[in-house]
């Protein structure tokens, strides 16, 4: 069981103080390292604001990072704060950037999951089997010009609208799974193949309630393996005040290469590295065999093929519009198209109702705005195209991250 009944509507706040680290020893102090990352991600910051403010050459979050004296190069425990302090957030190494939503993260454990709140919303002008509604239906092919769209399904059907929005993930429009008729513009395809997938892997475990070995004050706690740079990083207790107390749950994330291998491999091999992984931190004899065990798949998934967007170093904002913009009818959003909060939920909250905004605006033939698209690239954005046409309503510099 994982969790149990009796777990709902719950809102757990991470604590990223609360950590303790480990390596294949046991635990060991190497929080030091942590003061040490910040310090240099301050003079990244400062440096990134620099090169936003003059439009100034793009460079990766690693050289900027190198530049401000970070460089773990060989050494595993500061792999490991690196790993904590950037792969766990954007599902990669340092190679993108971005600005935290809030100044404090949020840990969803409803055990009804993230969709009861679209069941709540679409509640509201929708009823039980309402055939507007098509689940398990297939998308194999969308058609398209300024007339209106034909979505054609792996069933046979077809569906005939005025306009259409694709919320399709990024891994999803990266497949061959689904085509278009005509072929996607090039510039809206460059846009679409320039974006990278993140993977991103939460592994969890339970054990019994009464044999919980780890020190359950302690929220997070950091792994640094010494061969491998990312291999079962980062645990978290669920087994703590404010989250499920009592649960003997603890979870551990892996993120792109390694979600790759567990993908691949059976459950049972992976939950005996991870077992093996943790008896080298809490001790052999103390941490017993769990009474559950799951993770997903999610590049194996063919509506998703991946966890979430990143952007690639040098991307300039021009290249996301044209990831973002519609096509004739054919309008896009989710996730991906969030120019501000790109691989959040609410970033793809946000689009969806921008782009229903302006539907419903087409459709009634008031205040009737299209959306931008750049034939042309160049290899900076302006300054003043950081603006609300290019999905671009946020300060960049107004952080809650590091000072």
């Amino acid at each position: 069981m994982l969790p149990g009944p009796g777990f709902r509507n719950n809102l757990g706040y991470s604590d990223y103080n609360s950590l303790t680290t480990f390596n294949e020893t046991g635990a060991v102090n190497f929080t030091g390292l942590l003061h040490d990352f910040e310090d240099a991600y301050s003079t990244f910051e400062q440096d990134a604001g620099y090169i936003l403010t003059q439009n100034l050459q793009d460079r990766s979050v690693r050289s900027g990072l190198s530049l401000a004296g970070w460089k773990p190069r060989k050494d595993a425990a500061a792999q490991a704060v690196e790993w904590w302090q950037f792969d766990w957030e954007y599902a990669s190494t340092p190679n993108t950037t971005f600005y935290q939503f809030s100044d404090q993260n949020n840990y969803v454990f409803d055990e009804r999951g993230f969709n009861a709140f679209i069941k709540g919303e679409a509640s509201s002008y929708m009823h039980d089997k309402d055939p507007r509604l098509l689940l398990n239906t297939v998308v194999t092919n969308i058609s398209y010009d300024d007339s209106g769209v034909k979505v054609y399904n792996q069933d046979g059907s077809c569906i005939h609208a005025d306009y259409a929005i694709c919320t399709f993930s990024l891994g999803v429009l990266q497949s061959d799974d689904i085509s278009f008729d005509p072929e996607l513009p090039s510039w809206k395809q460059e846009g679409i193949e320039t974006f990278s997938m993140g993977t991103y892997t939460k592994i969890f475990l339970q054990f019994p309630a009464d044999k919980v070995f780890w020190n359950t004050s302690y929220q997070f706690f950091l792994y640094a393996d010494p061969h491998e740079r990312g291999y079962y990083p980062i645990f978290q207790s669920l087994d703590a005040e404010g989250f499920l107390p009592g649960s003997g749950i603890i979870f551990v994330t892996v993120v792109q290469s390694q979600s790759y291998v567990v993908e691949a491999q059976d459950d049972e091999t992976t939950k005996a590295e991870v077992l093996a992984v943790l008896r080298n931190m809490f001790g052999a004899d103390n941490v017993p065999e769990p009474i559950a065990f799951l993770y997903p798949r999610w590049s194996l998934e063919r509506w998703a093929y991946g966890s979430y967007s990143n952007w690639p170093a040098g991307t300039s904002l021009a290249m996301h519009q044209n990831l973002r913009a519609n096509v004739d009818r054919l309008y896009f959003a989710g996730e991906a198209t969030s120019a501000e909060y790109y691989g959040f939920l609410h970033g793809a909250w946000f689009e969806g109702q921008a782009v229903g905004a302006m539907i419903a605006d087409l459709v009634k033939k008031v205040n009737v705005t299209e959306e931008v698209h750049y034939e042309v690239l160049h290899g900076t954005t302006p300054d003043e195209q950081y603006d609300a046409a290019n999905g671009w309503q946020a300060s960049s510099f107004l952080t809650y991250g590091f000072e």
